[in-house]
């Protein structure tokens, strides 16, 4: 894991992230970008059509560099080399080329809970980057002052096209040394024999050079809840969970799950593209 990004709005829980990858920066000798998105609907156009506002762009500039500036001095990042950006475009699209110009690892972003990321990364961004991304999303949601990822849920229906988003989450547990609890949320509109789930657990588990994993068979009311509760009654560290791309998450990870998933539990939630 040689490179993190940590897209900030310079918000509380912006710093939380923050410091979540400086703890794993730490660990692997990582390198951490600190990006700032600079969006000016207004001022930019301005800016491109005419030089009435460019003062008033540069202005924001430096007023960013400054604040980027005061945070890569924060006494958790001693010793970790630290890269900031400020980029003028749309959220999305400056992070996602952030992340393949400078070929980052890990997303890490902080979020508010109900209301999603606070300010810029506000719902929909969030939503677009973690559906989007190739790159592994982890969204942190409170300060964790001993961050750690000893047990991680990943929750699925186990099928084929989420083999290869499984190795990115093994690649993932490797790096912590985690223990994988797999499960299956059984729920009334969604209800197979406890035999079918357990078969198809077994067939996908048989492709993979597990070790340290359990398996489980959850039941509840809905799927986000199953998830939810399901992480809580193990005590986990982190939920993993599946995105697929443009078309919204893999079977029944769908938008209003993905979204329930984030806002409702305090749990990390990291996510890997199929």
């Amino acid at each position: 894991m040689k490179r993190i990004l940590v897209p900030t709005d310079f918000s509380e829980h912006a710093e939380d992230a923050l410091k979540v990858a400086a703890k794993i920066a730490k660990k692997n000798d990582s390198e951490i970008i600190i990006l700032h998105m600079l969006e000016l609907p207004h001022q930019m156009n301005d800016a491109i059509l005419g030089g009435a506002s460019i003062p008033e762009t540069m202005l924001f500039m430096k007023k960013a560099n400054e604040m980027l500036d005061e945070i890569s001095s924060k006494p958790y990042l001693d010793g970790i080399k630290v890269t900031e950006i400020v980029k003028m475009d749309k959220p999305i699209h400056g992070i996602t080329q952030v992340s393949k110009d400078y070929e980052v690892d890990l997303i890490i972003m902080g979020s508010h809970g109900s209301s999603g990321i606070e300010e810029l990364l506000i719902g929909s961004n969030t939503e677009k980057v973690v559906r989007n991304s190739d790159i592994p999303v982890l969204v942190i949601k409170k300060d964790i002052t001993d961050f750690k990822v000893g047990n991680i849920v990943f929750a699925s229906d186990f099928s084929e096209e989420t083999k290869k988003p499984f190795e990115k989450l093994l690649n993932f547990t490797k790096f912590f040394e985690s223990k994988i609890h797999l499960v299956t949320i059984c729920t009334p509109n969604s209800f197979k024999p406890t035999h079918v789930i357990q078969k198809a657990m077994d067939n996908f588990i048989a492709e993979f050079n597990l070790t340290n994993y359990t398996t489980h068979i959850y039941n509840d009311t809905n799927i986000e809840k199953g998830i939810i509760n399901f992480a809580n009654s193990i005590n986990a560290d982190i939920i993993g969970m599946c995105t697929h791309g443009r078309t919204g998450f893999a079977h029944f990870f769908n938008g209003s799950i993905s979204e329930g998933l984030v806002n409702h539990t305090v749990k990390p939630v990291v996510t890997f593209k199929i």
